[in-house]
């Protein structure tokens, strides 16, 4: 049996609070395959962002263990490529200034030449290749946002790990960078995880879907294979004798995490303490 090229085995995470402990993430499992692409999905504040940092290394675990590419993770690495819903571009240098930082830790022997070619190989590919002397004061949010995927490629990683990369975009160039992304990733080969909120961004671009349970406690709850042939072109997957089928899944999943005792306690509590906290009218 071929080794899984990332391996993420009984994952958890507990954060001290004024109250206790709270445990965010316990007993998560997951694990990919080289060159496929994963997406986590579940509701907001289940702890979807909380185990990407883990694996990236900016998160130290609570319990358990990752492996990638035969190694354990234990902090932060270029084997990883990190695209956040905001790219965070050093303002005062270029947008190929921008990308130069990581090629330059990664690629430390070559020749500045060598890197600079590296670099702009990087943006050509995500459609930048006109832009690289802007500032990215100059450039659009979207455009900002190629350049953090540039900027993780370039690094030549092992794993790319995405945190709702296209949440904080307009509708159009959401479609635009996820066809980008897609296409991208089916040249390249990367495997990758993304963090979602979004169904039919996870439908689209995923060849499996993980769905983590509402937490406290998170954990994955279910995982959905995307049937779908590569490459995808967006109106051929609508128009999948299974994507409808797959999507009401993805929901029904989503809706009974809603529902469910841990749900309606957490909510109850929530408004018990909302209400202990309010003014009393008759004082």
């Amino acid at each position: 049996m071929t080794a899984h090229h990332l391996e993420i085995s009984r994952l958890g995470k507990t954060f001290t609070t004024p109250r206790g402990p709270f445990v965010a993430v316990e007993q998560f499992d997951l694990s990919l395959r080289t060159g496929e692409f994963v997406a986590l999905i579940g509701h907001s504040g289940c702890g979807k962002s909380t185990v990407l940092s883990m694996v990236a290394g900016l998160v130290p675990a609570s319990a358990g263990g990752i492996i990638l590419a035969g190694k354990e993770i234990d902090g932060p690495g270029p084997d990883r490529g990190v695209v956040f819903q905001s790219p965070a571009l050093l303002p005062w240098l270029s947008v190929i200034e921008n990308v130069l930082l990581g090629v330059e830790r990664v690629f430390p022997h070559g020749t500045p030449a060598q890197r600079r070619a590296i670099a702009e190989h990087h943006l050509a590919s995500v459609g930048l290749g006109e832009m690289l002397e802007k500032l990215p004061r100059e450039i659009s949010q979207g455009e900002r946002q190629r350049v953090g995927i540039a900027r993780a490629l370039a690094l030549a990683p092992k794993l790319l790990l995405l945190d709702e990369p296209f949440g904080m975009l307009d509708s159009l160039t959401r479609l635009e960078l996820q066809d980008m992304l897609a296409a991208l990733l089916a040249r390249t080969g990367t495997t990758a995880l993304m963090v979602t909120h979004d169904v039919d961004e996870a439908l689209f671009l995923a060849d499996r879907v993980a769905m983590m349970t509402k937490g406290p406690r998170a954990r994955v709850g279910a995982v959905l294979e995307v049937h779908m042939p590569r490459p995808r072109v967006r109106e051929a997957v609508l128009e999948h004798p299974d994507y409808y089928g797959m999507r009401e899944e993805l929901i029904s999943f989503l809706e009974h995490q809603e529902a469910t005792p841990e749900a309606r306690a957490e909510r109850g509590l929530a408004a018990i303490e909302t209400a202990a906290s309010a003014p009393d009218p008759a004082q």
